[in-house]
């Protein structure tokens, strides 16, 4: 009788063995991939939202630019300027080329804006067109 159970324990010990160390390295090294991945994706988008914020703030300025051309066209002047706002607590550069057009009664305005830290870069570009001021 003896010689009967020691098979029967020995093939319920051999049913219920565990992972080997193997099996867990590469479940271990599986799960660090996939928490790498997901860093980096949260990471990028992130910085997508940063970036989309300056942008917004960017086209701010210059719509605002724009705006106050068209409020007191006579205080433009053809050429170029150049200037800082601020917007939300950040800090942009911004560059108006004023220029004229085929009608005499119109004159263009190109506005760029770019952070005051990477006045090469623009974060914004808006072109307008203005009537006139009265020349005095």
């Amino acid at each position: 009788m003896t010689a009967i159970a020691r098979p029967r324990a020995v093939a319920r010990n051999a049913g219920a063995r565990g992972f080997t160390l193997i099996e867990m390295l590469v479940a271990l090294t599986l799960l660090a991939v996939a928490l790498a991945a997901g860093m980096r994706a949260l990471a990028q988008g992130a910085d997508v939202a940063s970036t989309l914020k300056a942008r917004t703030l960017a086209l701010w300025v210059a719509q605002n630019r724009l705006a106050a051309a068209q409020i007191d066209p006579a205080s433009i002047a053809a050429g170029e300027s150049r200037g800082v706002a601020l917007q939300a607590g950040m800090a942009f550069a911004w560059s108006v080329r004023v220029s004229g057009t085929p009608n005499p009664a119109f004159q263009r305005i190109d506005i760029a804006v770019a952070e005051r830290d990477a006045p090469g870069y623009a974060l914004a570009r808006l072109t307008g067109y203005v009537a006139r001021g009265e020349e005095r």
